[in-house]
C-alpha cells in the first residue's frame, strides 16, 4: 500500500514547476469596460453526458443566444434523437430561462462547452497542462475540492471572492444567504487562505435505496421488528439478513436474495463512517482519521454482514442497481443523483414500490455525505474570467438553477430554487425525500491529493470487508490511515514550496 500513486507522482512534479502565481496580477474586475466583454469566448470543460449533456448545451446556446429556436436549438444541443417529447422538453428548458439569458448576457459571451471525459481524465488533463505552463487551459472547469485544492498548489486557479463581492458583478447578501449554507461553505478553502477557489452549480448525497414492499413482507412476515425504512444499523442488520431467508415475492430476478450490496467505494467508506458519528479526516490536526473508532466501527459492521451472508460485493457496474430492480438485493447505498436510473431499472425489473432515505445511523439526527463537483475559473485574463463568471451567474440563478436540478436530477443550490420545484417533488417523492434531507449534510475533505487516497480507501475497504485482507479492521484502517497522512505531507509540501 506504501506506493506512490501515478497522480501523486505527476502532482509533485507540477510544483516542482516555476508556475507564475497569480497574487501579483492585477484582478481588478471593478475596472474592467463593459465594452471588453462582447464576444468573450468561454471553453467550459465538464463531465456530464447522454441526455443530460444535452440538456446542459440547450442552457448554454440560450445563454449565447436568446433568441434561438428551432432546428438551430436542437442542433446546437447535439441531440440526435427524434424522440418528440425530448424536442419538446428542450425547447421548454429554452423558452424558460431566455429571459434570464438577457439579463445575465447583454455581452455577447460565447460559451463553449465541451466533454472532455469523467472526472479522473478531467484531472489528469488538467495537472498535466498545469505541467506545461497552462497556456491551454479551459475558462471553466468542474472539480472536486480536493481537485481544486490540488490546482491551486500551483496557483492555477482564481480567488472568487472578489468577483462575488464586486459591487458591480458580485452578489447581493440576499443571494449569498440563498444558497444553502453547507454548499456555500464547501468551496471556501481554510488550508489557502479561505480562497474561494470553485463554486457550487450542483449537488447530490448518498442515500439508501430500499424495497417498500420488501420491507412490508418482512415486517408482516414478522421476519423483522419495525416497519418502514431502517434508522438505524442494527435494524439495517436485521432487515438484511432476513431477506437471506426470506426472498421477495414479486422477484424477477435469477440471483439469490441478499440483503445488500457494496460497491467499493471512497464515499461509501465515508458515510457509514459519518452515520457511526465520525469523521474521515480530523480539521483540526489537519490530518487524516481513517482509523478513528467509527471508522473501525463502520468497518466492522459491515464486516460483520459479508461474514453472516447477508452483505455482498458489486461485481458489475450498476449490478447493484439492476439487482435491486429485480427485487433480489433489498438495500443499496449511492447517490441520489442515481435516482432515475433506479426508477428505470426497477420499472424493467420487478416493478416494486421502493424509496429512499437516510443511511441507518447511531446519531440522534442523520449524517449525510453530500458531494457534487463545482467549478472553478483557472487562470487566464482578467476579462475571460469576468466573462466566466457571468456565464456562472446565470448556471446558479434561483429559476435557471432549478431548471438544471429537474434536467439533471441534482439538488439545486439554492434555497428559493424550491419555489418552483413543487410539481417535480410532486412527480419524483423519492427526490422530494432526499431534499429534504440536505439539513443534514457533511462533506468528505477538500484537501489535495485525495484522489489516490480515495483509491487506497475503496481497496482497503473491498479487503477489510470480504476478510480478504483477514487482519483486525482496527489494524488494517492504521496502515491505510498511514499511507492516507503520506500522500497528504507530500501534497502540503508542494505547498509550503510555493507559498515560502
Amino acid at each position: 500500500m506504501k506506493k506512490l500513486s501515478v497522480v501523486l507522482t505527476l502532482v509533485i512534479a507540477v510544483m516542482a514547476m516555476a508556475v507564475a502565481p497569480v497574487f501579483g496580477q492585477d484582478r481588478d474586475y471593478d475596472a474592467i469596460d463593459p465594452a471588453e466583454l462582447e464576444g468573450q469566448v468561454v471553453t467550459f470543460w465538464h463531465q456530464h453526458s447522454g441526455f443530460r449533456e444535452v440538456q446542459l448545451n440547450v442552457l448554454i446556446a440560450v445563454f449565447n443566444d436568446p433568441d434561438i429556436t428551432g432546428e438551430e436549438l436542437i442542433a446546437a444541443s447535439g441531440y440526435a434523437g427524434t424522440d418528440a417529447d425530448e424536442r419538446e422538453r428542450l425547447q421548454a428548458i429554452a423558452d424558460a430561462v431566455r429571459d434570464y439569458a438577457r439579463e445575465y448576457n447583454p455581452f455577447g459571451i460565447i460559451v463553449n462547452p465541451s466533454n472532455q471525459g469523467g472526472y479522473g481524465d478531467i484531472f489528469s488533463k488538467m495537472t498535466t497542462e498545469l505541467a506545461a505552463g497552462g497556456s491551454e487551459l479551459p475558462s471553466l472547469v468542474v472539480a472536486y475540492q480536493n481537485q481544486s485544492a490540488t490546482y491551486q498548489v500551483v496557483d492555477g486557479l482564481i480567488d472568487m471572492t472578489p468577483l462575488v463581492e464586486s459591487p458591480i458583478w458580485g452578489l447581493a447578501e440576499e443571494d449569498i444567504a440563498d444558497f444553502f449554507p453547507g454548499f456555500w461553505a464547501q468551496d471556501i478553502f481554510p488550508t489557502f487562505d479561505n480562497m474561494r477557489l470553485a463554486f457550487p452549480p450542483n449537488r447530490s448525497m448518498e442515500v439508501m435505496y430500499y424495497n417498500i414492499d420488501w420491507l412490508a413482507e418482512l415486517a408482516e412476515a414478522g421476519a423483522i421488528s419495525f416497519d418502514g425504512p431502517p434508522t438505524t444499523p442494527e435494524q439495517f442488520a436485521e432487515a438484511a439478513c432476513a431477506a437471506v431467508e426470506n426472498p421477495f415475492s414479486g422477484a424477477t430476478g435469477a440471483e439469490s436474495p441478499l440483503g445488500y450490496q457494496l460497491s467499493m467505494d471512497a464515499s461509501r467508506f465515508a458515510s457509514w463512517t459519518f452515520a457511526f458519528g465520525g469523521d474521515i479526516f480530523d480539521y483540526d490536526a489537519v490530518q487524516y482519521s481513517l482509523d478513528s473508532d467509527a471508522a473501525v466501527e463502520a468497518i466492522s459492521f459491515l464486516r460483520d454482514l459479508f461474514d453472516q451472508g447477508c452483505a455482498g460485493e458489486v461485481f458489475e457496474r450498476f449490478g447493484d442497481q439492476a439487482n435491486f430492480g429485480a427485487g433480489t438485493t433489498l438495500f443499496t447505498v449511492g447517490s441520489s443523483s442515481g435516482l432515475p436510473f433506479y426508477g428505470n431499472a426497477v420499472d424493467a425489473g420487478a416493478g416494486h414500490a421502493w424509496s429512499v432515505a437516510a443511511i441507518p445511523h447511531v446519531t440522534e439526527q442523520p449524517v449525510q455525505n453530500v458531494y457534487g463537483a463545482s467549478v472553478s475559473i483557472p487562470v487566464t485574463d482578467p476579462v475571460q474570467e469576468l466573462a466566466t463568471w457571468l456565464f456562472l451567474k446565470f448556471y446558479t440563478d434561483p429559476f435557471v438553477n432549478a431548471v438544471w436540478a429537474e434536467s439533471s436530477n441534482y439538488f439545486p443550490v439554492r434555497i428559493s430554487s424550491a419555489e418552483s420545484m413543487d410539481s417535480y417533488f410532486e412527480a419524483n417523492p423519492a427526490y422530494a425525500t432526499a431534499f429534504e434531507l440536505l439539513p443534514f449534510v457533511r462533506a468528505e475533505p477538500p484537501v489535495p491529493g485525495y484522489d489516490p487516497v480515495r483509491n487506497e480507501m475503496a481497496s482497503v475497504m473491498q479487503a477489510a470487508t470480504t476478510s480478504s485482507d483477514p487482519r483486525p479492521v482496527a489494524e488494517i484502517l492504521a496502515d491505510l490511515n498511514e499511507v492516507a497522512n503520506e500522500q497528504l505531507e507530500i501534497s502540503s509540501a508542494g505547498l509550503d514550496l510555493i507559498i515560502d
